[in-house]
């Protein structure tokens, strides 16, 4: 061991003097396939002078003898969430795997101590729900911790994190966006509130692009509003109200998400304004209380069970040399709480 190292080498430290990402020293130091042999040949040797010994006992732990997948969610409580854990714990029970489930609370330092918690208590895999952040150095702090773990043998799958180095179930937000606004504008529809979630969130981010972008194109008539707020059922509700207050005038109310379209429909009938004649509310993601609000949301459906149960899929599949993506349709279920502007 060099002279001065206080503490035993590190497969990342390897990796980083070597100029490689951790999952390419993981394999070069394992033997798989993916590695050129002279990428494989240097950083066996940068081990051998930083004296890094694999920590077999918990690459063993990690690449199979455990029977326990992590799950991490933003909120269980969110029917968003806990349709997504539905799937994926139906979907490990039938390879005989249990599964542990935490939430960060949507506190990036929360999803760090989570994940090193679910990587403690030795779990085959980990699968994280929900949107990264925009702009921040806590996701590469998560992807760091995560990139560690596949380092050991385990395995990672996302759901719903575009911008991520790691295998990903992703929907496709933008598009879902720009059918809410085609479907507006189709309505006649030319002033309009978005409730849009807080501004640093990338899928929020995301659905108010796809929906600006098709409510604004070639028309200069189109006038929007819009209003950042907690991505759920109660800053649907804030952000509704400032809404109405500061622009009277708006037709119709677009939610990024089905909990805050709900606090957007609790907003409208303590105004009391009739949904649709007086205001059209749209959500996103088709949760399945969705069609029993009343009126029924029009909304985009996204495939949860089958976002679910594809990560348990992708997080039992060996490593890939390259991040996979498997991106789920999106398509828009119109129900009775939109209608055409009637002001």
């Amino acid at each position: 061991m060099p002279q001065g190292r206080q503490t035993p080498a590190r497969l990342i430290d390897v990796a980083e003097k070597a100029g490689v990402s951790l999952t390419t020293a993981s394999f070069a130091m394992s033997g798989r396939p993916g590695v050129s042999e002279a990428v494989a040949e240097r950083v066996r040797a940068i081990a051998a002078e930083l004296g890094y010994v694999p920590n077999m006992q918990a690459r063993s732990l990690a690449s199979g003898a455990s029977s326990t997948v992590g799950l991490l969610v933003h909120d269980i409580a969110d029917p968003y969430f806990a349709e997504l854990a539905s799937a994926v714990v139906a979907s490990a029970a039938d390879l005989g795997l249990t599964v542990q489930i935490c939430q960060s609370s949507r506190d990036p330092e929360q999803e760090i101590t989570q994940v090193r918690t679910l990587v403690a208590s030795r779990v085959r895999a980990l699968i994280m729900a929900g949107s990264g952040r925009t702009g921040t150095s806590d996701a590469r702090a998560t992807y760091d911790e995560l990139e560690r773990f596949q380092a050991t043998g385990g395995r990672v799958a996302m759901i719903g994190r575009h911008r991520t180095p790691l295998d990903a179930v992703v929907p496709d937000n933008t598009s879902g966006g720009g059918l809410v606004g085609a479907h507006l504008r189709e309505l006649g529809h030319t002033r309009i509130g978005i409730v849009a979630g807080p501004d640093d969130l990338a899928s929020a981010a995301d659905r108010l692009r796809g929906v600006t972008e098709a409510l604004t194109a070639d028309s200069e008539r189109v006038k929007l509003y819009v209003e950042h707020s907690a991505f759920d059922h109660a800053g649907g509700e804030v952000a509704a109200e400032r809404l109405l207050a500061d622009h009277p005038d708006i037709t119709a109310l677009v939610a990024l998400n089905d909990s805050m379209a709900a606090g957007v429909l609790a907003t409208t009938r303590r105004s009391a304004l009739d949904v649709p004649g007086d205001m059209s509310v749209t959500g996103f993601d088709d949760v399945r209380v969705a069609a029993d609000l009343g009126p029924g949301l029009t909304t985009v459906r996204l495939p949860l069970h089958e976002m679910g149960t594809s990560a348990v899929a992708l997080a039992m599949k060996p490593p890939a040399a390259r991040a996979r993506r498997i991106q789920v349709p999106v398509e828009l279920v119109v129900r009775g709480s939109t209608g055409l502007r009637r002001r």
